[in-house]
């Protein structure tokens, strides 16, 4: 099978899995450009409330393929960045799930994600430092972001790897599950967050990544959803509650 991004949508949840085996499921050129256009498609669709990121056969992405960078270094990036823009501006929670190595790109791609889980035994890396590379300034301080300052120069200085563990200590992993129990709980926690209000976790997407001018248009949306009588209602009859709100 050609290197490409394999997607799915079952119960709400879309997964796009990063597909390129023989190279560890490095992103080629054409994997880079197809990521926005996909993500787009996702997101135009009402039924999906969450989207999950992953890789094949067992890690997660190596980074980017070298051999786009000895053609083009620059635009190679470019399209890195474009990419990771597109995730990170998903308008609906996502997810990575990690297995094995995730470096270089692949890191990029996972810190654009809402949340990271990982299998224990995952490798984290960030690795333009090994290649001579300027890391670009988004991905630089959507790590720091994440990191803080200290434990990003350490990655982007050296180029280290870090395993699981310390990838959760320092706030780059959100949970860490044993071997094989990362598919059950990525399933267990998406399917969480789709039974959540989706108004609640767009505006406080909106929120947590620097927007913080449209506290009176989230409001507008809460009084005009009804989500919030129906929240509260919900509570109060010990019952699921049943969200109408979607983005227009």
């Amino acid at each position: 099978m050609e290197p490409q991004l394999l997607h799915d949508v079952t119960d709400a949840v879309a997964t796009v899995v990063v597909h390129h085996p023989a190279k560890r499921n490095a992103m080629t050129a054409a994997m880079w450009r197809a990521l926005p256009p996909l993500l787009d498609r996702l997101a135009a669709d009402p039924g999906v409330r969450a989207l999950v990121l992953t890789g094949a056969d067992g890690t997660f992405c190596a980074g980017a393929d070298i051999s786009t960078l000895r053609e083009s270094p620059a635009e190679a990036q470019q399209l890195a960045v474009l990419a990771e823009e597109a995730l990170a501006a998903f308008p609906r929670p996502t997810l990575a799930a990690v297995r094995g190595h995730c470096v270089g790109g692949g890191a990029q791609l996972a810190a654009a994600c809402d949340l990271r889980f990982a299998e224990e035994g995952a490798l984290f890396g960030v690795t333009p430092a090994r290649l001579g590379i300027v890391y670009p300034a988004s991905a630089t301080r959507r790590l720091v972001s994440l990191v803080g300052p200290a434990t990003a120069k350490y990655l982007l200085f050296s180029g280290e790897l870090i395993g699981a563990r310390r990838a959760l200590r320092t706030g780059l992993v959100d949970e860490v599950l044993p071997e094989g129990g990362l598919d059950e709980r990525v399933a267990e926690f998406t399917r969480l967050l789709t039974s959540r209000s989706p108004l609640t976790q767009a505006a406080a997407k909106e929120f947590a990544d620097g927007r913080t001018d449209r506290d009176a248009h989230w409001a507008a949306q809460a009084r005009g959803s009804g989500d919030t009588a129906e929240g509260v209602a919900a509570f109060l009859e010990r019952r699921a509650p049943r969200f109408t709100w979607s983005a227009e």
